[in-house]
Order: C-alpha cells, then structure tokens, then sequence
C-alpha cells in the first residue's frame, strides 16, 4: 500500500477511534483518561482538524488506557 503522511495520520486517528469505540470508551472519557480536560485534542485529532494527529507519546498512552498493543493503530498503514 503507498499512502503519504497525510493518509497515514487520517487512518491512523480512525484506527483509534474505532479503538476505543470497541471498548466503549467515549472521547471524554479517553481525553481526561489521558490528563486532558476536553475532548478536543482526541477529536480534533481523530479527523485530523488542521493537520492535528497523534503523536508517539499519545499513541502510547491510548493504547495503555485501552489495554491493547499500539500496533492495533497502524492497521492499513504498514
């Protein structure tokens, strides 16, 4: 598969949000899980507002909270 940055961090904030969905986590409940006090830094990262998405650090953590392997975020990327 050939997909630029761009794409990679689109599928990669739909790979978490289909994540968390499945363990019936809310954005809320993952946003303030992670030391935020708003669900805006998941959503606007989940559809990539302004070029906003995920960092390492922020994977990282997720997938902590969630309790999966961080790999589950890079599903149709690699």
């Amino acid at each position: 598969m050939d997909i630029n940055i761009n794409q990679a961090h689109l599928i990669i904030g739909n790979n978490v949000k289909k994540q968390h969905m499945k363990k019936g986590i809310s954005q809320l409940t993952l946003a303030l899980e992670m030391g935020y006090k708003s669900v805006s830094i998941v959503s606007i990262s989940e559809i990539g507002i302004n070029s906003k998405h995920f960092n390492v650090e922020r994977l990282l953590k997720i997938a902590k909270i969630l309790q999966i392997d961080v790999c589950c975020f890079f599903e149709d990327v690699l």
